[in-house]
């Protein structure tokens, strides 16, 4: 019988996150993600609501408004300047900048776009104002330990390499 996901319950699986406008794939998760449901919220509120009830094999597809996520897009935090400007570790598309405000508040901003002349960064989430599509595909569901409970996830244990020993000399 196979086992559904519902609280206390250890899920593994894979996603993939679509522009519903382009149909591009915006995010692909390398590695299956695993965490104890009900325990640690590590999707959208709204996808962690639909894998309710589904199981190892399930695949489903939640389209989500990101602007009911990450708020409306605010283009006052995209900023462009002269790419002499800008310190020559941040001339390429893709690379994060962590800036910081004179109160101390930190920022992360996405470089963009650059051309000749200028660069571009981007301080708005980058599914800020799309239409996307979440596709899951379960692939495990399994009664979470307490341990696992506890920590929300999986729980790594290091090597082991047979305790101490004491070496004569």
């Amino acid at each position: 019988m196979k086992q559904t996901i519902e609280d206390n319950k250890f899920v593994e699986l894979t996603y993939r996150v679509i522009d519903q406008k382009t149909g591009h794939v915006l995010t692909t998760v390398e590695f299956p993600l695993a965490y104890v449901h009900g325990a640690n919220e590590v999707l959208a509120p709204q996808v962690m609501t639909e894998l309710e009830g589904k199981s190892t094999g399930d695949t489903i597809s939640v389209p989500i408004d990101s602007t009911a996520l990450y708020g409306p897009r605010d283009e006052s935090l995209v900023v462009t300047d002269l790419i002499e400007n800008v310190p020559t570790e941040y001339r390429e598309v893709g690379t994060r900048i962590l800036m910081q405000n004179e109160n101390g508040q930190t920022k992360s901003f996405l470089v963009t776009r650059i051309d000749e002349k200028t660069l571009t960064i981007d301080g708005n989430h980058p599914l800020c104002g799309r239409k996307v599509v979440f596709e899951l595909e379960i692939l495990s569901v399994r009664d979470a330990t307490d341990e696992e409970i506890s920590a929300g996830g999986k729980v790594d244990r290091g090597p082991d390499i047979g305790g101490s020993r004491t070496i004569p000399i």
